[in-house]
C-alpha cells in the first residue's frame, strides 16, 4: 500500500514575512492519519485552524492566502510547494502572525525542516486526485494569452513558459518541465527563490507590501540587471521559481495529484481557478489509491532522496 505521511518530530523556524515584515515563528507537528495540512494561527485569543483547501483561498494578490473562521494567513504556496515536494499528506502548522516567514524566498528552508524532522509512513493509503479528462482555464488574447491546463497522466509532471520582457529574465531559460518521477524537488526546484523588481518593490513598500523583502530572500532587478551579488541559483531559476508556486498552489486542493499541469504566464490567481474549475467538473476527476505500491507510478512510493 502506498502510505500517507507525516513527520516523525516537531520542528521550529523563526523569519520575517516578505510583505508584512513581522517576526513570526512556525512550527511544524506531526498530524493524524486524513488530517491534511491545518494551519493554525496560535497568537489569537483562541486559536484559529484553517484547513488547506481550494476554496479556502481568499486572495491570490502577491501570494495565496488561506482564511477560515475571520483568520487569515498569506504566502503558504512555499511551505506548500515544499509539503508537495516531499509528498508530506499530515501536518499542522502553528504561526504566530498571519504570513508564513518568507526564510531565504525560496522552498528550501522548508524542505531542510521537514527533512530534519523526518517523515513517517502512516497506516492509511495515500489519495490522489487523478485527471480523467482535460481541465483548462485562460486569459487575454494573442502574445498577452495566460493560461493554466491539466491533463490525465499516471504520475506528476509540470511545465511552465514565462515572458517577461525583461533583459535580465529572457537571457535565462524560458520554459521547464518536471517530472516527480524522474526528477529531483530538492535538487531541481526547491533552490529557486521569488524574484521582483526595483520600481515594483517601490510601489509595493508605499502600499504597504514587501516590508521584509531584500536581497537576502528574493531575487531583485532593476531596469537592466540583477542585483545579486551572488547571481543565480539555476540558469533558469525564473522560470523553476514559478513551477514551485505552482506546486504549492494546487496543493492546496489538499491531495496530491495524478496529472500533467502545463501552462504559461500564469500565478496564484489562474492556479486557484484551475483548481475551482476542476472542482466544477467531477466527471473530470476522480480519487484512487494504490494497494499495490508497484502500480503507482515510478518513485512514488520512494521517501524524497536528501540533498
Amino acid at each position: 500500500m502506498l502510505k500517507q505521511r507525516t513527520l516523525k518530530s516537531l520542528t521550529r523556524a523563526v523569519g520575517v514575512g516578505l510583505h508584512s515584515g513581522q517576526r513570526v515563528e512556525i512550527t511544524l507537528r506531526p498530524a493524524q492519519p486524513d488530517t491534511g495540512i491545518v494551519f493554525r494561527r496560535v497568537d489569537l485569543p483562541e486559536p484559529v485552524e484553517i484547513p488547506i483547501s481550494a476554496l479556502a483561498v481568499t486572495d491570490t494578490r502577491l501570494a495565496s492566502t488561506i482564511s477560515a473562521g475571520g483568520a487569515k494567513v498569506f504566502t503558504v504556496e512555499h511551505l506548500m510547494s515544499a509539503c508537495a515536494g516531499l509528498g508530506v499528506d499530515n501536518l499542522y502548522v502553528d504561526i504566530t502572525a498571519e504570513e508564513v516567514p518568507i526564510l531565504d524566498g525560496s522552498a528550501a528552508s522548508f524542505v531542510f525542516l521537514l527533512q530534519t524532522a523526518g517523515i513517517e509512513l502512516q497506516n492509511a493509503p495515500r489519495r490522489f486526485i487523478r485527471l480523467l479528462k482535460p481541465v483548462e482555464v485562460r486569459e487575454g488574447e494573442g502574445a498577452n494569452t495566460k493560461w493554466a491546463r491539466l491533463e490525465p497522466f499516471h504520475g506528476y509532471k509540470l511545465s511552465f513558459e514565462i515572458d517577461f520582457d525583461h533583459p535580465a529574465v529572457d537571457a535565462t531559460g524560458q520554459r521547464v518541465v518536471f517530472d516527480m518521477s524522474v526528477d529531483s524537488y530538492s535538487k531541481d526546484i526547491a533552490r529557486a527563490r521569488t524574484f521582483g523588481f526595483t520600481k515594483d518593490v517601490e510601489m509595493m513598500r508605499a502600499n504597504g507590501l514587501a516590508l521584509g523583502g531584500g536581497l537576502d530572500n528574493a531575487i531583485v532587478m532593476d531596469d537592466y540587471k540583477i542585483l545579486n551579488a551572488e547571481g543565480l541559483r539555476y540558469d533558469d531559476e525564473f522560470v523553476k521559481h514559478k513551477i514551485l508556486d505552482a506546486m504549492g498552489d494546487l496543493y492546496l486542493i489538499g491531495k496530491p495529484f495524478l496529472a500533467s499541469y502545463s501552462a504559461r504566464r500564469s500565478g496564484h490567481a489562474m492556479n486557484n481557478l484551475l483548481l475551482r474549475e476542476l472542482l466544477n467538473h467531477p466527471d473530470a476527476w476522480d480519487v484512487v489509491t494504490f494497494s499495490d505500491e508497484k502500480l503507482a507510478p515510478k518513485n512514488f512510493a520512494q521517501l524524497a532522496r536528501a540533498w
